[in-house]
C-alpha cells in the first residue's frame, strides 16, 4: 500500500489510475479505524480497481479543543489494518498540508445544519464541507463511500456534491454494529468500562421508537417509549432524540403517524467523557 503525505502525490497517483481506465473509489476516515471503516473499504474494493482512503483529524470541524486534543491518532495501527483490508493508497497529511494558508472559503447548508448536530456543534459542517471539499477534489475519485452511522454527515455532503456538480458517485453503507447493538465508532474506546455496558441503551431506545412507530404510534407516543429508556439509564446526557424526515432532516409533527417518506429516529447524548451519536431508518437505506 503506498501512503502519501503530500497532496500532489496522492493526486498524481489517482490521475495515473484514472488514466489507465481505473476506477477509483474513496473511504475519507479521521483514524482510529474500526471494522465499520473496513467494511467501507471493502465494499469499495469489490466495486473499484483502486482503493484510496485518508486519515486526517481535521481541526477546522471540532467545535470543543479538548475533544480534538483527545481525538485518537493510530496513524501506524491504522495503516496496517487498511492494507490488510486491501486499501491501494492511503493519504495522511497533517494540517499543514491540508491548509497551509489559513481557508476564507466557508460552506453554509442551511436548514440542513441548523438542527441536531448543527444546533448543538455551531461551526462543525462548515468544516466538515471544507475538508470534504479539499479530499475530493484531490483525490477526484469515482466513487465515495459514508457510513450512515453520520446521518446528518452524509445529507451535508450529498448536497456538496449535487451543488458543486462532483462527478461521482456517493455510497452510503449501513451502520455496523457491536454483538450488543452499540454503533461501532472511533470514541468508543475512551468508553469507561462501566460507561461500554450501558451505552447499548442508545441502540434500544432507538429501536423501540422505530418499533412504535412501525406498530401505528403517533411521533410522541414513540418518543417517549425511547426516551424512557434512555432516562432509566441517568449516566446519559441527551442532546437530542427526534423522528425526523431521513433527506430534509426536519422533526416529524408529534402528533402525526409513520408517514410513507423515509424516516430516521436519531439521537447523540454524553456518555461521561464521550458524546455518541447514533440513528436508525424506517424506509429504504438512504443510497
Amino acid at each position: 500500500m503506498h501512503i502519501f503525505t503530500q497532496r500532489a502525490d496522492v493526486r498524481a497517483f489517482t490521475a495515473a489510475a484514472r488514466a489507465a481506465g481505473q476506477r477509483v473509489g474513496f473511504v475519507p476516515t479521521m483514524g482510529a479505524l474500526h471494522t465499520g471503516h473496513l467494511e467501507l473499504v471493502h465494499r469499495a474494493g469489490a466495486e473499484c480497481d483502486v482503493v484510496v482512503a485518508s486519515i486526517f483529524v481535521n481541526p477546522r470541524q471540532f467545535t470543543n479543543p479538548q475533544d480534538l486534543a483527545a481525538y485518537p491518532r493510530l496513524p501506524t495501527e491504522d495503516a496496517a489494518l487498511l492494507a490488510g483490508a486491501g486499501c491501494h493508497a492511503l493519504f495522511l497529511p497533517d494540517a499543514a498540508e491540508m491548509y497551509p494558508a489559513p481557508p476564507v472559503t466557508t460552506f453554509s447548508f442551511g436548514p440542513l445544519e441548523g438542527v441536531l448536530e448543527g444546533a448543538f456543534r455551531p461551526g462543525h459542517f462548515a468544516g466538515v464541507g471544507l475538508v470534504v471539499a479539499k479530499l475530493l477534489h484531490l483525490v477526484a475519485p469515482h466513487a465515495a463511500w459514508f457510513g450512515q452511522k453520520d446521518l446528518q454527515q452524509v445529507a451535508v455532503i450529498r448536497a456538496l456534491v449535487r451543488d458543486l456538480d462532483f462527478d461521482l458517485a456517493l455510497e452510503v453503507a449501513p451502520t455496523v454494529r457491536e454483538a450488543d447493538g452499540l454503533a461501532m465508532s472511533s470514541p468508543n474506546r475512551r468508553l469507561t468500562p462501566a460507561e461500554r455496558a450501558t451505552a447499548p441503551a442508545l441502540y434500544r431506545a432507538l429501536s423501540a421508537t422505530r418499533t412504535a412507530l412501525l406498530h401505528g404510534a403517533t411521533v410522541a407516543d414513540a418518543r417517549a417509549a425511547g426516551t424512557a429508556l434512555l432516562a432509566a439509564e441517568p449516566a446519559f446526557q441527551v442532546e437530542y432524540f427526534e423522528a425526523i424526515d431521513a433527506h430534509s432532516l426536519q422533526p416529524l409533527p408529534p402528533a402525526d403517524s409513520l408517514p410513507p417518506t423515509e424516516t430516521a429516529v436519531v439521537v447523540a447524548a454524553h456518555l461521561g467523557a464521550v458524546r455518541l451519536i447514533d440513528n436508525v431508518l424506517i424506509g429504504p437505506a438512504l443510497t
